[in-house]
C-alpha cells in the first residue's frame, strides 16, 4: 500500500516537473476562487446586518479591490461596528489577494524555462482561460449562488455573533417600499409642523425617526413631535408617496397633494381588501 501510494505521488511530482508552467496558472486560478468566496461572504455578512443585497455586493466590491468610493451608503458602513471591521478585514485581504494574483499571473508566462516557445505560450493562454471561463459560469451561476448565500448564511448564524436581520427583506424594500431620510427645508409642506397635524399614517407613512438640526436623534416620534427646517426625517412607506413629499411645498398645492395622497392610499387598501376577502371566505368553508 505505501509502496503504491509512493508511486502515485512520484507520478504527480512528475507531472508538475514536465509542466511547471501550469503551476502558477494553478496559483491564480486558486487566488481568484478563494477572493470570490471572501467577497460572497463579506457581501451575506453585511446583508445581515440589514444592508440590502445589491448595496452589500457593491460595498464588499469596493472595499476588497480598494476602489474607496465616498458616498451616502459607505458613511452608513463606516458609522456600524460589526460593518466597520467587516470592511477593514476585506482591506486587508484584498490588498494580499491582488498581490498574489499578479505575481502568479507574471509567473504564469515568464517563469518557466520555456518561455520563448510560442506552442508553450499558447498553451498557458488556453489554460489560463479556460480556467477563468469556467470560474466566470460558476460566479453568475444562480444555483451556485442560491447555494452558497444559504451555505455562508447557515454557518455564520452557527459560529458568528452577527445580527442575523436581513431588514431589506424584512421590510420589502425591494418593491414599492422605501426607508429614505427626507431633509427638511424652510419651504417644505411639513415644516413647521406636528406629526399629528400632518397625519402622515392616513397616506401610508411611518416616521421611523428624526435627525434634528442640533444632531439630537429622536427615535419612534410621537404627535407631538415638531417637524423644523434643517431636520433629517427617517420615513417608510411606499415609494411614490415618498418621492411626492419630497418635493411637496407649503401651502394649498402641498394640502391637495396631501389629500389625493390619502385618496389613493385608501383606495389601494380597499383593493387589498377585496382580493383578500374571497380567500377567508373560501377558508371558512
Amino acid at each position: 500500500m505505501f509502496i503504491a501510494l509512493l508511486n502515485v505521488g512520484q507520478g504527480v511530482t512528475k507531472i508538475f516537473h514536465e509542466n511547471e508552467f501550469m503551476i502558477p496558472i494553478v496559483s491564480l486560478l486558486v487566488v481568484i476562487v478563494v477572493s470570490l468566496l471572501i467577497v460572497r461572504v463579506a457581501t451575506v455578512s453585511l446583508t445581515l446586518t440589514g444592508l440590502s443585497h445589491q448595496l452589500a455586493r457593491f460595498q464588499a466590491r469596493s472595499a476588497f479591490t480598494g476602489a474607496g468610493f465616498t458616498t451616502g451608503e459607505s458613511e452608513q458602513v463606516v458609522q456600524h461596528p460589526v460593518r466597520r471591521r467587516i470592511i477593514m478585514l476585506l482591506m486587508l485581504l484584498g490588498n494580499a489577494g491582488i498581490v498574489t494574483a499578479v505575481s502568479s499571473l507574471i509567473l504564469s508566462f515568464t517563469g518557466s524555462g520555456d518561455s520563448s516557445s510560442a506552442s508553450a505560450m499558447w498553451a498557458r493562454i488556453a489554460v489560463l482561460g479556460c480556467g477563468l471561463t469556467g470560474l466566470w459560469c460558476l460566479a453568475h451561476s444562480r444555483v451556485v449562488d442560491q447555494w452558497l448565500s444559504e451555505a455562508i448564511t447557515w454557518a455564520l448564524r452557527k459560529w458568528t455573533d452577527l445580527e442575523v436581520r436581513d431588514y431589506a427583506g424584512l421590510l420589502h424594500l425591494s418593491g414599492d417600499y422605501a426607508v429614505v431620510e427626507l431633509q427638511v427645508e424652510p419651504e417644505d409642506w411639513m415644516a413647521n409642523q406636528k406629526l399629528s397635524a400632518l397625519k402622515l399614517s392616513d397616506e401610508g407613512v411611518l416616521v421611523l425617526g428624526i435627525e434634528a438640526a442640533d444632531r439630537k436623534y429622536i427615535g419612534a416620534p410621537r404627535g407631538e413631535t415638531c417637524l423644523s427646517a434643517g431636520d433629517t426625517v427617517l420615513m417608510y412607506g411606499p415609494r411614490a408617496v415618498l418621492e411626492n413629499l419630497d418635493e411637496r411645498r407649503a401651502g394649498s398645492e402641498g394640502n391637495w397633494e396631501h389629500h389625493k395622497a390619502v385618496e389613493q392610499q385608501l383606495s389601494a387598501e380597499c383593493q387589498e381588501q377585496n382580493r383578500h376577502t374571497p380567500q377567508l371566505e373560501a377558508a371558512s368553508f
